[in-house]
């Protein structure tokens, strides 16, 4: 037999609209009321009746996400933020890693309430969409919401962390493909806080992974250390890529950080486990997912209260792979 509001109201001796209220968590309900109604539902098998929901408030409740990579760390992580951050709203989460056109076209079947897009290759996006949209990236002619990450404030704030512990000869190891905008940001960051501190700069320090996985950075790496050049640190621009280059300096018997300083691009609690646990800069992963799903709900409510663009600030995460240069951190 299905379970109804009904019954659970007759249990308890209150309106079915206070078991309503209650199971959706409103205020106007006592804490000690809403806590007896919800252990009864449970106890009763009470299941919502999610359709019936959709017609009488014209929501779904259900946000999409379409993510086209679930292959590096850091991506993986956001998305698992994003939908603790969805629940913790009471939504749930529709993930595509289909195309945008094919993702959104699904959506619409399932009456998403908005859609939160990650472009990872710079795809050109629709003019328009059926549903509130929110992207991730970089904030440059887009005609939706962004949450802007500042990617090149966060190499900025690199070479400026690194020069403060006396590093001059400094190595960037990126993807200079130039397709995915959000790599063009940290190419150019690093290269404007360079020439800030009047660092050298030139073929020797750029180092072109090819790629963002942990391989590009071992190979990229292994290159570095086989030529002429000799940093003193090294800069990642993603986390895959850093653990890339981590395992290569230990291969070549390099002590972190006593003979390389390595700082590392995404701020993300996966750092903390690598071989050696890394210094990291940017945005924090919790604080992107929250932005991006406020962002959404706000823009479902009222789109006139989302500005088109939201720049988010990079932080540094001190861990133990960062020392003056030429000396040993102390307790080694």
């Amino acid at each position: 037999m299905t379970i109804t509001i009904k019954d659970i109201a007759k249990q308890v001796g209150v309106s079915y609209s206070t078991v309503s209220k209650a199971l959706n968590n409103s205020p106007l309900v006592k804490q000690e009321t809403k806590d007896k109604i919800i252990k009864l539902a449970k106890e009763m098998g009470y299941e919502p009746n999610y359709a019936a929901q959709s017609l009488v408030s014209k929501q779904s409740k259900v946000i999409g996400l379409i993510w086209p990579t679930l292959e590096r760390v850091a991506p993986s992580t956001l998305i698992t933020k994003i939908n603790e951050e969805i629940s913790r709203h009471n939504y749930s989460m529709i993930l595509s890693i289909n195309s945008i056109e094919e993702s959104i076209e699904m959506f619409k079947r399932f009456q998403v309430d908005g859609v939160i897009i990650f472009n990872r290759d710079n795809f050109e996006m629709p003019k328009t969409f059926p549903m509130p949209v929110v992207t991730y990236g970089v904030n440059k002619n887009k005609s939706i919401p962004v949450i802007d990450v500042n990617y090149k404030e966060a190499m900025q704030s690199a070479v400026e962390y690194l020069y403060q512990l006396g590093h001059e000869n400094i190595a960037f190891l990126g993807d200079f493909s130039f397709i995915d905008e959000r790599q063009v940001e940290k190419y150019y960051g690093f290269q404007q806080a360079m020439e800030k501190f009047n660092l050298k700069l030139n073929s020797h320090n750029l180092i072109n992974t090819g790629g963002l996985d942990w391989y590009d950075g071992y190979m990229a790496t292994n290159r570095l250390l086989s030529s002429p050049f000799q940093p003193t640190a090294i800069i990642g621009t993603s986390y895959d890529i850093s653990a890339g280059i981590v395992r290569s300096l230990r291969q070549a018997n390099y002590i972190l950080p006593k003979d390389m300083s390595v700082i590392s691009y995404d701020n993300i609690p996966q750092m903390e486990n690598l071989e050696v646990p890394l210094t990291s800069v940017g945005v924090p992963v919790e604080e992107i997912a929250q932005n991006m799903v406020q962002t959404l709900l706000n823009y479902i409510k009222d789109p006139d209260t989302v500005p088109l663009s939201q720049t988010l600030t990079p932080k540094i995460n001190e861990r133990t792979s960062c020392a003056r240069a030429g000396k040993l951190q102390l307790g080694q």
